[in-house]
């Protein structure tokens, strides 16, 4: 049997740093000794410690998350944070490259009278986020970007929240194991500058989104004057804002 001060160790020479913690957390996750080594296992081997427990902590809420689903990030709440001091209500509110959901379960538990729709082009996104956002009454549909939205929803859109994929293709060959090997490419690689998912979304929002209606989206620092530059010729108002504790960019555009 695998004692606690035994996992933190194997944890620990695997290189995580919070090896108490995460000990604590498979540990009382496990449902018998063989299923604790199993997960050890797992996250020696370098796979996401949410995805071997099967959720995500995200602004306090727990997300459900499945193995190959993009785990959301720390970052992304600052994006949920800026979307509330904008969201009206009621409110349509859609999730774009959605992933787990997260990012529009949060809002949707943090707000009023909101109609939640999000969509995603992976498919086992797609069977995770169903099982997140239905819980809350929104709806989720498979496909790229728009294609899958139903029509109804053009100008009626109060938020779009787009998490797009931003690290430039050939950065994404640096990122952590974890991210690079057991996150989906297509929820990470944005393009040679890692804006490319960004134009095509900024080439449709204004179409989607009701008057007076935001488009936020997360990007790097140095990215930031380049997507604002993005949202601005595709006849939105533009502007960014930074969250320094969690080292956050936020891109807004208004229709």
């Amino acid at each position: 049997m695998n004692s606690r001060s035994t996992v933190i160790d194997v944890l620990r020479t695997a290189g995580c740093v919070f090896a108490e913690d995460e000990a604590d957390l498979l540990i009382s996750t496990a449902t018998t000794p063989a299923a604790l080594t199993a997960m050890i296992d797992r996250r020696v081997e370098g796979v996401p410690l949410e995805q071997i427990v099967g959720w995500a902590l995200f602004r306090e809420l727990r997300v459900s998350l499945d193995p190959g689903v993009f785990v959301p990030r720390r970052r992304s709440e600052f994006l949920v944070e800026e979307a509330l001091k904008l969201v009206p209500r009621p409110a349509v509110v859609v999730d774009l490259c959605c992933g787990s959901g997260a990012l529009g379960i949060a809002l949707a538990a943090a707000s009023d009278d909101v109609e939640l729709v999000a969509a995603d082009v992976e498919p086992a996104a797609v069977r995770c986020a169903r099982r997140n956002v239905e819980a809350v009454g929104g709806r989720v549909f498979e496909g790229d970007l728009f294609e899958p939205l139903p029509t109804d929803l053009k100008g009626r859109v109060d938020v779009l929240l787009a998490n797009v994929p931003y690290v430039p293709s050939e950065a994404v060959a640096l990122m952590p194991p974890e991210a690079r090997l057991h996150e989906p490419r297509v929820a990470l690689d944005g393009g040679v500058d890692g804006l490319d998912v960004l134009r095509r979304v900024a080439a449709e929002a204004a179409a989607w989104l009701a008057d007076g209606g935001h488009l936020l989206v997360e990007t790097s620092d140095r990215q930031a004057a380049e997507a604002v530059a993005v949202m601005t010729v595709n006849g939105l108002t533009a502007w960014s804002t930074y969250d320094d504790d969690r080292g956050a960019t936020v891109v807004i555009g208004k229709r």
